[in-house]
């Protein structure tokens, strides 16, 4: 059903505006509205300009929360004021800082470690020790890199004409790197030559023990110390932070609080002048907290509020919250999918839940199967409050109880009898058709029921918006509904050997209905005194009327015959199920059980998938098309409803 709703006006002195949200307003549900936009016609409105003085702490208490382990296993510290709260994240932020600001300076050690390891790594192979190489007085040395290309070039120079060693160390896809050393005498023409041949030197700073290999190690051994420090840094900052938990949870609650009430400024207006200076708040609320909300404030001459009567007429329609009993209440997601209702409109909530479960278990009959789908639902649905899960469960209750009545269990038709009838071979003789499938025919007839159910759906719906011509002359209007009507008496007339109405009779029932609907906007016209012209001449209006009346007739056929599908999902489930045993070798006496257990799995999947999604296009397209439009808008309420 849907909740009705009011609109209502709350004022009061402006610096009163966080009493009454935080008293008042955090426990009711209301969907407030723009007052700036809403209450045009009142002077002197101004918005609100103020800075949310909790946001910032509470961005540093949702922080800290986050890193916190558990966090529902905690139990906050409800006792702490405002100002304690603000203190406690004041100081674990200084705190946590502090550490951090350690942390980083070790992280930026770690990074220059990392640097002289990347100077040092292309040198490991070399035999020296560093600080005595750097400490040389009387040779010449140079660390660095030469191009693959220059080096054999280098070694014939080395070979040929020069008094200088060169020390190989690594080398990689496009270098060489080492150190050449020279006497000093010698070490101008060198170096001459090497920078010919694009030598790139690497200076090394005098700060290494023992050979680069060593040192590498060494620098390894540095940053692995840092690491664990920077470990012991996290688990102080981690265990500062568990021992304040209760006290930052309860802050990080708290102030989520106040900065959403304080935020309900954005929705309300200011108004002054120089003898007043106050706040208003608008929105919607449900009529039963409407009248609870004005029972608490009776006493409270700093709030004032005033119910409109006529919210339509100036603050446009309600919005739409459903609320229905816990069974229903998944199905709750299908009308969602579609639209809202209107506040005008039926919920049709109930009638989904009935139509679609009852649909499915025909067209998906079987024991087995039904209970593994109620199982499996129930248990998803109970776990993860998933809303398809609970639709699941409860077709499953009608895939079991139709189970029974087709004499099916996991697709084995002669462990248990029919309570009604075996789908796949059950037939009946029908005048002019022949013989028939049963179910084919209970199919179309109960389409035809459902049919009649929702066109007087709409004609409630359309007397609700007082709309004269959708109640009177729409083809899913009474005119409509008389006719179907009697094209459905006809053709049980017929198909039960009974007479027929005379031809004048039939004329009438069938041809009075249909002129209503051709006539129905000059009609709609008359009984409204409208003296607006027609939008189209009668020449169009007729040519017009004859194609619509045309579709209108083609879609009442074709909506009645897509029930068919609910027999042919019926035996088509036997049929398949039939083909997995006899694949399974279940008739020959000796079945592989793997093999009964998968496609039982894969049917239950499959075609419950396929099934589920057909029975909602019968939902939707065969039903919902004729009486609901889902054209209203989601109740959205600024804050949830808290426990008193």
């Amino acid at each position: 059903m849907i909740v009705k709703m009011k609109f209502i006006n709350i004022s009061g002195p402006r610096d009163d505006i966080d009493r009454v949200t935080d008293l008042y307003l955090s426990r009711y549900e209301i969907q407030l509205e723009s007052a700036l936009s809403e209450l045009k016609t009142v002077d002197n409105l101004r918005p609100f300009v103020e800075l949310n003085p909790y946001r910032d702490v509470l961005a540093q208490a949702t922080q800290f929360v986050g890193y916190l382990p558990n966090v529902d296993d905690v139990t906050p510290d409800d006792s702490l004021g405002l100002d304690d709260m603000f203190e406690v994240v004041r100081k674990a932020c200084e705190d946590y800082e502090g550490l951090q600001a350690k942390k980083e300076k070790k992280k930026a050690k770690i990074e220059e470690l990392r640097a002289k390891q990347q100077l040092l790594s292309p040198f490991r192979p070399l035999d020296c020790d560093l600080h005595k190489v750097l400490g040389y007085r009387y040779i010449t040395y140079r660390f660095g890199r030469i191009a693959l290309e220059s080096y054999h070039k280098m070694n014939k120079y080395l070979m040929d004409d020069l008094s200088a060693i060169f020390v190989e160390g690594e080398r990689d896809e496009s270098f060489v790197y080492g150190a050449y050393f020279v006497s000093p005498g010698e070490a101008q023409k060198v170096d001459a030559v090497f920078r010919s041949l694009h030598f790139e030197r690497i200076e090394l700073k005098d700060e290494f023990e023992g050979t680069p290999a060593f040192a590498y190690q060494s620098l390894e051994r540095d940053i692995a110390r840092i690491n664990l420090e920077i470990q012991d840094l996290d688990k102080e900052a981690g265990e500062m932070l568990s021992d304040r938990a209760p006290q930052l949870i309860a802050a990080k609650n708290r102030l989520e609080e106040l900065s959403k009430n304080f935020d309900i400024r954005k929705m309300a207006a200011r108004m002054k002048d120089s003898q007043d200076d106050s706040y208003i708040l608008c929105g919607w609320m449900a009529v039963d907290d409407v009248e609870k909300f004005l029972e608490e404030i009776k006493d409270d001459d700093k709030v004032f509020v005033v119910v409109e009567d006529d919210h339509d007429a100036y603050f446009g329609e309600p919005p739409t919250k459903l609320e229905n009993p816990k069974l229903f209440k998944p199905f709750e997601m299908y009308i969602q999918m579609y639209g809202l209702p209107a506040h005008n409109e039926m919920d049709p909530t109930i009638f989904v839940a009935i139509t679609y479960s009852f649909i499915f278990g025909v067209m998906f009959g079987d024991v087995g199967q039904g209970l593994l789908l109620l199982i499996g639902g129930a248990l998803i649905y109970h776990f993860k409050k998933a809303p398809l899960a609970g639709i699941i469960a409860t077709a499953g209750v009608f895939s079991t109880i139709f189970g029974f009545m087709f004499g099916s269990i996991f697709g084995f038709e002669d462990i248990i009898e029919p309570l009604w009838i075996r789908p796949i071979d059950h037939m009946t003789t029908l005048p002019f058709l022949g013989k028939l499938n049963t179910v084919f025919i209970i199919a179309v007839a109960f389409g035809m029921f459902l049919i009649i159910v929702a066109m007087i759906l709409h004609i409630i719906n359309a007397a609700r918006s007082k709309d004269i011509e959708s109640t009177w002359f729409d083809p899913n209007g009474v005119a409509g509904l008389i006719f179907y009507i009697a094209v459905v008496v006809t053709i049980v007339l017929f198909m039960t050997g009974n007479p027929l109405p005379g031809g004048i009779v039939m004329g009438i029932m069938f041809g009075v209905p249909l002129l209503l609907i051709f006539l129905k906007e000059p009609l709609t016209r008359m009984i409204e005194k409208r003296a607006d012209k027609m939008e189209t001449g009668p020449g169009m209006y007729i040519v017009q009327g004859f194609f619509e009346m045309f579709e209108t007739l083609l879609s009442y056929f074709s909506n009645t015959i897509s029930f068919i599908r609910i027999g042919a999902f019926a035996v088509s489930h036997a049929a398949i199920m039939e083909v997995v045993l006899q694949l399974a070798g279940a008739e020959s006496g000796n079945p592989n059980w793997f093999g009964v257990i998968f496609g039982n799995l894969f049917v239950c999947g499959f075609e419950g998938l396929i099934v589920g999604i057909q029975v909602l296009r019968l939902e939707y397209y065969e039903m919902f098309s004729r009486f609901y439009k889902g054209s209203g808008r989601a109740f959205d309420p600024y804050t949830k409803k808290k426990m008193k």
